[in-house]
Formats: C-alpha cells, structure tokens, sequence
C-alpha cells in the first residue's frame, strides 16, 4: 500500500460513501461532510449491474444489499400501447455467470442506508453532516475545505463526489450553467398491495413510445414498484428531485399508453408523484488538479437511459481507491485514476444521451426497425458489464 493519507470527501451520496468505505477498508483516514442534516433520500430506485456489485461485494455489502433487493430475469423492450415485446436482455442467473457478479435492483434509501452502516463500522465517527462546502484551497502540504458555517478541515486528498451542482467541479472549473436536456422524468412508487396479484414478474420494463418512454421495475424486494417516465416537454423549468407534481398531468401524460401502464398509474399515491429536469453538462478536460479530483455526477453526469449512473460513481470509486493504493505521489494516483476512467464514462454518458432518441420513436415499425439493427444484449456484454474496475489496468500519466 502507499501511504497512508487524510482524505476528505465532499457528498455523502452513494458515489461518497462507496468511495469512504473503500478507501477506509484500504487503512487511509477518511471523512465524508454532507451538507444535509441528515442522510436520506426521497424514494426512488437504481440498477446495479455487474460492474459495480463486484465492488460492492469488495466492500463486503453485497449480502445485505441482496437480501432487499430484487434480481431481475430479464429487460424487455415493448411498444407502448400494444405490449409487444420487440428485444430483450437476459439477466438473473445468467448475467451473474457469464459477468461474475449479480444485476440487482435496489431503492436507493436501502443502498444509500447500508453504504452508511458500512463507513460508520469501519470509522463511527467518519460521516459530518450539516456541512455544505463553501471554497477549498490548495497549497504544497495539503487541501483545506471551508464550509458556510465558518469551519474548516484540512487533508491531503479533496474527493468531490456532490453531484452535478458540484462546488468542488465548479471552483475547479469555473460555473456552468446545467444544461437542461429538454427531457422530464416523473418518478412515482406504486406499494405491490396497491395492484393485482402477480402484476408483473422480476423483469425490467421499457414500455416506449412517441415522445415519451416508462421504465418500470420492482424494488425493496418486491414491496414496491418503481417507475419512471420520461418526457419530452422542453417548456420545462423546475429543477431539483424532490419537485412534486400533480397526478393529473402524469396521468395525462402516458393516457396513450398500455392498460398495465394505467393499472400502475391508477395505483400511485397521487400526493407524491415527482418530476424533475433531465440535465447534463459538458465533457471535462480534466478532473483532477494536485490534491483535489471529482467522482460521480460531479465529474460526469448523465441521463437515466442506460442505468449506469450510481454504476459509474462504484465504478469511480474502486479505480480512485486502486490508484491511491499503488501510486506514492498524489497528483500521479489523480492522473492514473483520471486516466483509466474519463473515456469509458464519457462513452456511458454519449451513448445514454443517443438512447433519448432509440426510445422515442413515432411508429411502431421505427422501433422495431432501430431494434434490429443492434443486438443490445451482445452489445452490452461486449463493453459494459465484462468490465472490472477492481483489475482494470492503471497506467502511468505524464503530468
């Protein structure tokens, strides 16, 4: 191991606790300052996929994830008004032997509970919350942090995992506008006791349709349905995840869609429908200066199409804990980490961005056309899931 370092991390999401626990369990000395006052999230779900639950097993959470979530057999692509199912992706017991790890689905105040547990048993006293950053310094011995309340701490590494309105990106790099995407997504919880009996299987559904696609999905080990709506309305101009909006124009919204669709609408508690602004931002030249890098949204934040959000934070996570762990020179363990991960994320967030426009095609006949000329199963095998961030090669990297 190198040597031993005071790191600081700012954003205790699930990129910042990843990234706490790993580096802890690898002997540094961590703490995480969440600006919250305290840890929680509005409901929503995730999907984990290979790459990352091998990470997480690494982080000795796995178990514990699996015993709330729920392992999905299969993705299935339908047409939003008829149901037919136009491609697949197999997961459940063959994603796991063909990748080594399981595709899980999880709500992310299961993930982001256990993520907790695990920093706070390696360091009970590693998390500070109600600590929102204001500026960091930088000098030859180390990084100072300076939160709005007038404290400070001092370190030798600032990881900025706070997300895509990031203070550590936007000091780095200067402020930026985020930019709205003309997209919206609605995000609603449907309880299993609210809707038939056998409703739906372990699946993940995209049900796809002009201008607009759902994915649905089961969560907290089949308790709850999640689902969540995509929307072109370029009108749009709330931002934030916790905007509640009113059932009638989520209903209004997906009226064209098929009669299950309906059923989960009809079944949604009507006083906590959500939505929210589909923002990205540019491509950086760089994450990292000598003491200070971003992980996560902070660095690279995408759309929801591929599933591969929270994946590129744990992705993030084990190569930055890796780099530090084999290089002795900070800014070179920031470069290799930068290095290993700024082409493959910037993929991931391109080709998400594309996926918009594969899901929101006016015919039936677009779909099902689109669809067969890719093989999204193969595809995704090929690149995303086959990779290993825990033996990914680090390279050296001129300064």
């Amino acid at each position: 191991m190198a040597k031993r370092r005071k790191i600081l991390i700012a954003g205790a999401g699930i990129g910042g606790l990843t990234v706490a626990g790993l580096l802890l369990q690898a002997g540094h000395d961590v703490d995480v300052f969440e600006q919250a006052p305290e840890l929680g999230e509005v409901g929503a779900g995730i999907q984990v996929s290979a790459n990352a639950t091998r990470v997480l097993r690494q982080l000795g959470v796995l178990e514990r994830l699996e015993a709330v979530s729920v392992h999905p057999l299969r993705t299935e692509f339908r047409l939003h008004d008829t149901g037919e199912v136009i491609s697949q992706i197999i997961l459940g017991d063959e994603h796991e032997a063909k990748f080594g790890a399981p595709y899980m689905q999880i709500y992310r105040p299961d993930i982001l509970r256990i993520l907790e547990e695990r920093v706070r048993e390696l360091s009970p006293s590693a998390i500070h919350l109600d600590q929102a950053l204001e500026s960091y310094s930088e000098d030859a011995g180390g990084v100072t942090l300076r939160f709005t309340d007038g404290t400070t701490a001092r370190g030798d590494i600032l990881i900025g995992c706070d997300g895509i309105k990031s203070v550590v990106r936007s000091q780095m790099h200067g402020p930026e506008p985020a930019n709205y995407t003309g997209n919206v997504a609605w995000r609603v919880m449907v309880p299993a006791e609210n809707l038939p009996p056998d409703f739906q299987p372990p699946i993940f559904v995209n049900w796809m349709g002009p201008e607009k696609h759902m994915v649905v999905y089961w969560v907290c080990g089949g308790k709850l349905l999640n689902f969540v709506g995509c929307v072109e309305r370029p009108a749009w101009k709330e931002e934030g995840w916790t905007v509640k909006a009113p059932w009638e124009d989520l209903k209004a919204d997906f009226a064209s869609f098929h009669r299950d669709v309906q059923t989960m609408i009809d079944a949604a508690d009507r006083d906590n429908c959500y939505c929210w602004a589909l923002n990205n931002r540019p491509r950086l030249d760089y994450w990292s200066t000598t003491r200070v890098t971003l992980l996560g949204d902070s660095a690279h934040p995408t759309l929801p199409y591929m599933a591969q959000g929270a994946v590129m934070a744990i992705e993030d996570s084990a190569v930055l804990m890796r780099a530090l762990d084999a290089v002795d020179d900070i800014a070179d363990a920031l470069k290799a980490y930068e290095h290993a991960r700024i082409d493959r994320t910037a993929r991931i967030v391109d080709e998400s961005t594309e996926h918009a426009s594969l899901f929101h095609f006016e015919s039936h006949q677009e779909f099902r056309d689109a669809f067969a000329k890719k093989d999204p199963d193969s595809d995704r095998a090929r690149w995303l899931y086959n990779y290993d961030p825990l033996s990914v090669p680090l390279e050296a990297v001129d300064a």
